[in-house]
């Protein structure tokens, strides 16, 4: 996972926490939340407030996540709204927070400004005993405060000036009077800066959970059904009228043509699909190189076509008709007709845009672990569980691949895949590129066949800085 993490594929983006202050405010909060406390000095934090260096420690990754289902949170910044969520065990937790930081962002910058804030995500389950505990889940409430109590005192004080106003005889209650005092010592004057964290529910109708192995659960569709990873039968009954498993590929094809949730790469608006077909096939080659212990460092298209003849009989079911897909993409071929339970089928496809295409996306991913850069954008524990189990040579080549193509235009390769305002999509610092040049799976190139596309390259590169140029004049 090294490289990973020196690439800055794996804990990127995570807010560092090392000044005594930050450190002070951060072990009130855990000793608050948790009953316990860090000795580090020196650590890194995701969205939520979790120190994967502080999970270590304390031989606990759900440290902040108790029984995986009710999420707890610390906020030392608003800055932690663009890091990642870690050890997440619902799809659904990272933008129920980031949209919490953000409707109350004002409010918690105030408050970061001299305590730690502390809460939870709350829903009536308090621990999954079995999976239909899950479908108990349909509204989250975020409840926070600083470990001071600064918004409840703020809202105590705020109940005393009403009574204060409306109350005939408060100007002779010098009780009143003296509590409201030593409150404002600590609060301010709400009156003119009030203290007020929003307690708004947020809906979890459709939902990704980590719970038993993998679950998809889609209550808010025309067809409800909940997709299961493993053996459905493993999950006893359920309230819902539909279960599948990974394994009954007709039944998820039909459920996604049934709700109307994706579309064909190749009749897809705005893309290169010949471009996007030819990149799953060279990681399919590269699986299979890689397996045979070939060194990967700096391939060419020229040399993955070299390993696909050479390794023509050990290459997947899906290569031979994504291949032929392809051919008809560039106008070569007839049209193949791939039945939804071949092995292939689920790699022609892509989220439509609805308000579910991350989690539909997220599952594609998942019936699609050939395609390793959109597992990575997806489903990024898939990605780092998968990740372990690989060759050192497909390691390699991944991650070298991720820090060029991916990290080189992250805003670029989102906004293809979800669309620019995708809710899941993390805030870049990078130019939004031309989403033209790039696929549904970000920039469309893995290598070149000769230098001409360097000097392309170059070229691009030096008509865009001269166009920002002219925009800044």
């Amino acid at each position: 996972m090294m490289r990973l993490i020196e690439k800055g594929l794996m804990y990127g983006n995570l807010y560092h926490v090392s000044s005594p202050a930050l450190v002070a405010r951060y072990n009130r909060a855990l000793e608050r939340l948790s009953g316990k406390q860090t000795a580090l000095t020196d650590f890194h934090i995701d969205l939520s407030g979790y120190a994967p260096e502080i999970g270590v420690e304390l031989d606990d990754p759900l440290y902040l996540n108790p029984n995986g289902c009710n999420r707890q949170f610390i906020l030392l910044s608003t800055e932690q709204k663009t890091a990642p969520l870690l050890e997440s065990k619902f799809s659904t937790s990272r933008g129920i927070l980031r949209r919490f930081i953000e409707e109350n962002e004002a409010q918690l910058f105030a408050l970061t400004a001299r305590d730690a804030v502390a809460g939870e995500l709350v829903n009536s389950v308090y621990s999954v005993n079995s999976a239909a505990d899950l479908f108990d889940m349909r509204r989250v409430t975020i409840e926070a405060d600083t470990t001071g109590g600064h918004v409840a005192e703020a809202a105590k004080l705020s109940d005393m000036i009403e009574e204060f106003r409306t109350r005939d005889d408060a100007w002779w209650d010098d009780v009143l009077i003296a509590e409201m005092i030593t409150l404002a010592k600590t609060t301010g004057d709400v009156t003119r800066a009030p203290i007020r964290l929003s307690k708004d529910s947020y809906d979890q109708e459709n939902f990704w959970t980590a719970h038993f192995g993998g679950l998809y659960v889609f209550r808010s569709v025309d067809h409800p059904a909940a997709i299961t990873v493993g053996p459905k039968e493993d999950l006893g009954e359920l309230p819902i009228n539909f279960t599948m498993s990974f394994s009954e590929r007709n039944h998820i094809a039909t459920f996604l043509a049934m709700n109307d949730l994706v579309e064909p790469i190749v009749k897809a608006k705005g893309i290169n699909a010949a471009a996007i077909l030819r990149q799953k096939l060279d990681f399919m080659i590269v699986d299979v190189a890689a397996s045979a212990g070939i060194n990967l460092t700096g391939l060419r298209r020229s040399d993955l076509r070299g390993l696909a003849r050479r390794y023509a009989a050990e290459l997947p079911e899906e290569f031979r008709v994504l291949n032929e897909l392809l051919r008809w993409a560039e106008g070569g071929g007839p049209w193949p007709r791939i039945a939804s339970g071949h092995p292939a089928y689920f790699y022609t496809l892509r989220a439509k845009p609805h308000k579910d295409r991350d989690l539909i996306n997220m599952l594609l991913a998942e019936l699609c672990p050939l395609d390793v850069r959109q597992l990575f954008i997806c489903h990024k524990q898939l990605f780092y569980d998968s990740y372990a189990t690989w060759p050192d040579e497909k390691k390699t080549y991944v991650a070298d691949f991720l820090a060029r193509e991916y990290q080189a235009d992250k805003a670029g390769a989102r906004a293809a895949l979800f669309g620019a305002d995708a809710p899941l999509s993390e805030p870049e610092n990078e130019e939004l590129g031309i989403v033209a040049q790039v696929g549904p799976w970000g920039r469309i190139s893995i290598s070149r066949d000769d230098g001409d596309d360097d000097e392309d390259d170059k070229r691009r590169r030096k008509g865009r800085k001269k166009k920002r140029r002219r925009d800044d004049d």
